[in-house]
């Protein structure tokens, strides 16, 4: 099967894609232990502030590239539908909806993403091979689940499902919305101030909802920190600057394939790690899902 990919070195691409395969399919295991000891939205908030403040000093130190104010209000804007509507979605959905259902959800993205571009002028055609992709990723996410994890063997809670779908739309159209803003020349210059941006929202939105009340630093572990740390360097620093480089470089359809890689990535480090168990529905819909991925990867595209 050849793989046609235009601008970029192959093997670029490659890094790239692994570093939001693999690296953002093991922050769900981290972002679990996480918030063990660490309230949610300032745990996510501390993140991406974090985070956003190594690339941005990382970046103007290396390129003196100063933004101006409309650079941060176009970052304000994506940070707010990046990490406050779409992480911000999940980390509060997550309390009241069943991960498995959470996961289908998450699966929806790259609908939402290829839907909203190709109304865009200019856009790249859909074509069939890539709707049929798309499709047969939704099918093996649905596969890898459980019957019993959809709704966790209780009613479906329709507001956190709701917050699931709109945080969904806010990531898939915060993506597409950064491709045609008015941003910094660096990626990881732009990444840095999204994250900064968000990581505010975010810390805002905890404080306001009393999380501060509820923070104890005498009280977080220390895998609590260390996994706080992997989520601050790999799974945003690395991961989302490779994130932003790809939306630039390639197709909308080739990168939201993360969504159906995450799941998988997050299962099997589930089972190395904590010991969660590995089924044959898992190794089926794992299959599948990768073949969606070569099917929608292998699309030519203008």
């Amino acid at each position: 099967m050849e793989i046609s990919f235009a601008g970029p070195p192959r093997w670029k691409l490659a890094v790239g894609f692994a570093a939001i395969y693999f690296v953002w399919g093991s922050t769900f295991l981290a972002m679990r232990y996480a918030i063990e000891t660490i309230p949610v939205f300032l745990m996510a908030g501390t993140r991406f502030v974090t985070a956003g403040a190594i690339l941005y000093v990382w970046r103007r130190l290396g390129h003196g590239e100063k933004p101006g104010g409309i650079h941060w209000a176009g970052a304000l804007l994506v940070g707010s539908m990046l990490f406050m509507g779409g992480n911000g979605a999940v980390v509060w959905s997550i309390q009241r909806v069943p991960s498995g259902l959470t996961a289908l959800m998450q699966a929806t993205v790259p609908v939402w993403m290829v839907s909203l571009d190709a109304r865009r002028k200019g856009s790249a055609p859909l074509t069939g091979r890539v709707i049929a992709g798309i499709l047969l990723g939704i099918a093996g996410i649905a596969v890898l689940l459980e019957p019993s994890e959809l709704l966790g063997g209780g009613r479906l809670d329709l507001l956190g499902a709701g917050v699931l779908v709109v945080g969904s739309f806010c990531w898939a159209s915060g993506s597409l919305v950064s491709r045609r803003l008015n941003q910094p020349r660096s990626p990881g210059l732009a990444a840095g101030m999204q994250m900064m941006m968000g990581g505010l929202v975010l810390l805002a939105v905890g404080a306001a909802s009393g999380e501060l009340s509820q923070l104890d630093l005498r009280g977080m572990t220390a895998r609590a920190v260390l996994c706080l740390a992997y989520l601050i360097v790999f799974g945003s620093v690395i991961s989302f600057t490779a994130y932003t480089w790809l939306l630039a470089v390639s197709t909308p359809a080739r990168v939201s394939t993360y969504a159906y890689v995450n799941p998988i990535v997050a299962v099997i480090l589930g089972w190395l790690i904590a010991s969660e168990p590995l089924t044959p529905r898992t190794l089926l819909a794992t299959a599948v899902i990768v073949t969606a991925v070569a099917m929608i990867i292998s699309a030519r595209t203008r």
